[in-house]
């Protein structure tokens, strides 16, 4: 499994995010690995329209619709054929209580991954939140150019998965290589996601089939 953190990066801004989610589709055909391209949610139904790849938000809200100016609702999200969100990422985080009702109220076919940057946080709570999926990403490591969860903390990886036995573990932060996602997978990593890496890199297709390598044999 790996997701594609698009961002608000303007390489990923309209008929360019087409082109990069054609690359994601293409990959996951030919790979059979599941792929998810994780969009602004200006472009996530065009994105799901035009190309047939699996595309989650960013973010989601705890509104349903109705009156609710300016937020993003699950609801809407499921009828334009979005399938997930993450939730509480570093970049957009959200107070523990919203949190925890947006995902006990979330319907069984949309599915959450709650990002979360501390094992101190999945320790108090994270692990009982009821998410479909746990996101690791400490966030001194996001963006990192020459590092990466794999190279600087990957016990902290096995670690999360022994305290969130019941949910499945996400890894990020720095993901770059097949060396990368080959430790994350080691240590008890269903999946990685990848950002800069590939919305920035001068050959997205290129880097995105070097992570495919790290899953060798394993399919997620």
């Amino acid at each position: 499994m790996i997701l594609l953190n698009f961002k608000t990066y303007k390489e990923t801004y309209g008929n360019k995010a087409i082109e990069l989610a054609k690359i994601v589709k293409k990959v996951a055909d030919k790979t059979g690995i599941r792929m998810i391209v994780v969009a602004s949610a200006l472009d996530a139904a065009r994105i799901s329209k035009e190309t047939g790849v699996e595309v989650w938000l960013q973010n989601v809200d705890e509104y349903s619709g109705g009156r609710a100016t300016g937020w993003t609702s699950m609801d809407q999200a499921r009828a334009l054929g979005i399938k997930g969100s993450l939730l509480n990422h570093s970049e957009h985080g959200k107070p523990k209580g919203t949190i925890l009702k947006i995902i006990k109220g979330k319907p069984d076919d949309f599915e959450i991954c709650l990002c979360i940057g501390s094992l101190g946080q999945i320790e108090k709570w994270g692990a009982q939140a009821g998410a479909d999926y746990i996101m690791f990403e400490p966030p001194s490591l996001i963006a990192s150019k020459d590092k990466s969860i794999a190279t600087e903390e990957p016990k902290m990886i096995m670690h999360v998965v022994e305290k969130a036995p019941g949910t499945k573990i996400v890894a990020g932060a720095g993901i770059k290589s097949k060396s990368d996602v080959e430790i994350c997978l080691k240590m008890g990593a269903v999946g990685v996601v990848s950002a800069s890496d590939f919305v920035l890199s001068a050959d997205p297709e290129k880097e995105l089939m070097e992570l495919v390598e790290g899953f060798t044999g394993i399919i997620h």
